[in-house]
């Protein structure tokens, strides 16, 4: 017997079983799609780790999957055939015909999702293993797809108020639960500076269309990247976290970057080792995660051992948010405001000058248990002067 697990790499996210693709008593070759698992950020198959014969459905449709738990067993010296009928012990969800060509074997959650939005799978491109659809690639598709407003019949039962409910979904409920675990655990302090965007700007306009012959866009958020990992360099307890008996300061910088999904809320992936990389390095790290991100196909993975996290919040218009709460077990949180001009007083050859010049406010947040206003000022402090010290 073979026994199938979560996988590790969910770091202890939340998640459940969606759907088994495969009924007990069927074969199975090595890496053909088992089961579906829908964390609170992502939904990924899980494939078959070896060949042999669905003998035990250890966690049903619906229920809770912790990384590490036993999902099912594999008999890999078992004689079973297609035509093996399921045992009654277990659930038994809709089975795929193993006969129907790869691209047309849809797991019950993607034919659930298919027959919602009346979408013709043909056009739509499958991110899963072997270019399998997920429930992902429909939904995602769905969306760019226009549609009528829904009739009145189809929108919530509107509460006696004159109110409408609208349930919340698993991503929303996750971060519910993360952002009151933050605060509850871990005082937090904001401390903000302003920032000089005016080097950066000059940078980027310099030399933006060199990378963009590489295919890389050169954005602002790679040089706010560079500069926290300079400012870790100088000031490394803030790539940390707290333990009751002292401070774990990470050597490797694994910077995430919040990227909002609209309405269904934000993922923050991950640059791992940043401290390594150059600046175009960085870019098309942010390019492709990006992307990725926007698609809905990030996967577990792409999320996972993060140290420290930027808030971009800015790019929707804000100035100052604080506190942005930190993404424990972290230790602190960059926010980035909204960048514009704004006149400023500059000193020149000894004579103060009015000057407008393209100003960000910048905050950091940090968990008082493990840092100081001394650590988190010195931080701002690197981190301002490597934005504005770029040069042409």
């Amino acid at each position: 017997m073979y026994d199938v697990i979560v996988p590790l790499e969910q770091e202890g996210t939340t998640a459940k079983v969606l759907d088994w693709l495969v009924q007990i008593g069927k074969r199975v070759a090595e890496n053909d799609p088992l089961v579906e698992i829908e964390t609170d950020k992502v939904t990924l198959e899980v494939p078959s780790p070896v060949a042999g014969v669905l003998t035990e459905i250890i966690i049903p449709k619906g229920a809770d999957a912790l990384p590490g738990a036993v999902l099912a067993r594999i008999d890999t010296a078992a004689g079973g055939t297609d035509d093996a009928t399921p045992m009654p012990a277990t659930p038994a969800p809709v089975t795929e015909d193993r006969t129907d060509p790869p691209a047309e074997r849809h797991s019950p959650a993607v034919r659930k999702a298919l027959a919602e939005t009346g979408l013709d799978p043909a056009t739509i491109e499958g991110t899963g293993r072997d270019g399998r659809l997920t429930r992902d690639d429909v939904l995602c598709a769905a969306k760019k797809v226009e549609t009528p407003a829904p009739t009145p019949a189809a929108n919530p039962a509107p509460r006696a108020e004159g109110s409408d409910f609208v349930p919340h979904d698993r991503m929303r409920l996750a971060i519910a639960r993360n952002m009151l675990a933050s605060v509850t655990q871990a005082p937090q302090v904001t401390a903000v500076f302003e920032a000089d965007f005016g080097p950066l700007i000059a940078h980027r306009n310099h030399h933006k269309a060199d990378f963009a012959r590489d295919g890389v866009n050169l954005s602002y958020t790679a040089y706010i990247v560079m500069a926290c990992v300079a400012a870790m360099r100088a000031v490394p307890q803030i790539n940390s976290r707290w333990h009751d008996d002292g401070l774990e300061i990470f050597r490797d910088m694994n910077i995430g970057i919040g990227t909002a999904l609209g309405d269904k809320g934000l993922v923050v992936p991950v640059i791992r080792q940043a401290q390594n990389l150059s600046l175009k390095g960085i870019a098309a790290a942010l390019q492709d995660q990006t992307e990725r991100a926007r698609k809905g196909t990030l996967t577990s993975a792409d999320m996972a051992g993060g140290t420290f996290t930027i808030s971009n919040h800015g790019v929707s218009g804000s100035l100052l948010a604080a506190p942005i709460i930190i993404n424990q077990p972290q230790s602190a949180i960059l926010g980035v405001g909204k960048l514009e001009k704004r006149v400023v007083v500059r000193e020149v050859d000894g004579v103060d000058s009015i000057q407008i010049r393209p100003m960000a406010y910048v905050s950091l947040t940090i968990d008082h248990r493990a840092l100081d206003g001394h650590q988190t000022n010195a931080w701002l402090t690197a981190f301002v002067e490597a934005l504005q010290g770029w040069r042409v």
